[in-house]
């Protein structure tokens, strides 16, 4: 629920639990044939995209990144 409402601490540790997909994947792909390696290099894939969406956008959420409110 985290990921869907845009909470920046959900996105700083969603990575370290994508690690246990990129793992699954890229043993499926290199140990599996057919489809079932193919479905395997796709979960790297996809996990390697998130991985790097999620760190971005932790990074640009950053409170220090956040433009100043002008006081009245």
């Amino acid at each position: 629920m985290g990921i869907l409402k845009g909470r920046r601490y959900t996105y700083q540790w969603a990575p370290m639990l994508l690690l246990f997909y990129f793992s699954e994947g890229v043993m499926r792909a290199w140990s599996e044939t057919g489809l079932s390696a193919q479905l395997g290099m796709a979960e790297v894939v996809l996990s390697m995209v998130f991985f790097f969406a999620a760190v971005y956008y932790a990074k640009l959420s950053a409170p220090s990144r956040q433009t100043p409110q002008h006081q009245a």
